[in-house]
């Protein structure tokens, strides 16, 4: 198992990784960021833009990261509204 730091996407943030041997972390890190591109290229920005500010931000967190638990805190909401709200803002779940 190797372990190392990525640098994250979005911001000077690391992130502190293990991934088996046998796991191309390039091909991680290109995956990650296609569906990214699904996300922003997928979502309603005009239904985004007219959100309250908390929202809007948990909306642009998950765009950015995928990730529904901490975008769903950020939004202040269970992750089963968060994930409603996801589909309102046409932002599809990329695996």
């Amino acid at each position: 198992m190797t372990c190392d730091f990525l640098h994250a996407p979005i911001g000077p943030t690391l992130i502190f990784t293990c991934v088996p041997p046998h796991v191309d972390v390039q091909e991680l890190v290109e995956r990650e960021e296609e569906a990214r591109r699904v996300r922003r290229g997928s979502a309603d920005w005009r239904f985004i833009e007219g959100l309250p500010p908390r929202l809007k931000a948990a909306l642009l967190y998950y765009i950015e990261t995928g990730d529904l638990y901490v975008a769903s805190r950020i939004a202040g909401m269970r992750m089963e509204e968060f994930n409603e709200l996801r589909i309102r803002a046409g932002i599809p779940h990329v695996n």
